[in-house]
């Protein structure tokens, strides 16, 4: 990420107030205001979703945090990719969209070969693993109820 990108910026000072959430949320505000592209655009949208105060909210942001990063077409949005589309699941997840929730673990871990191998792929690849588990638990008790 470039730090002189003002939308990057933004969001790694709200980053640092995230203790104080409508400071954080505020931060991430101004950046989704000045975003120039599509790739500012996804940057500011997932920040902004995880601080939405309803579920619905929530799977909005983070819906429109991957449909910015898919249409960033050089390559600047690749290594968010596996991360967006996780938050995306976890959304539909939260909200019994179980089908759409599988999908977007599915893209999840498509775009996991995007990453260096290392401790943050192996973060996201953990939370694909979890979501997963989780749809899979979520499965098991619809089939015994």
């Amino acid at each position: 990420m470039d730090p002189s990108n003002p939308v990057v910026a933004l969001c790694a000072q709200g980053m640092t107030v995230e203790g104080t959430p409508a400071d954080a949320l505020r931060l991430f505000e101004q950046a989704w205001a000045i975003r120039r592209d599509d790739f500012d655009a996804a940057i500011a949208a997932h920040f902004i979703a995880r601080h939405q105060s309803s579920l619905d909210a929530t799977l909005h942001w983070n819906s429109l945090a991957v449909e910015h990063a898919e249409a960033v077409r050089d390559g600047r949005a690749a290594d968010l990719l596996a991360s967006l589309y996780l938050n995306l699941g976890d959304s539909h997840v939260r909200l019994g969209q179980y089908t759409s929730a599988r999908n977007a673990a599915r893209r999840a871990a498509e775009h996991l070969v995007a990453l260096p191998a290392g401790g943050y792929r192996d973060f996201v690849a953990m939370g694909i693993d979890r979501l997963t588990h989780r749809l899979d638990a979520a499965q098991d008790s619809d089939r015994t109820s």
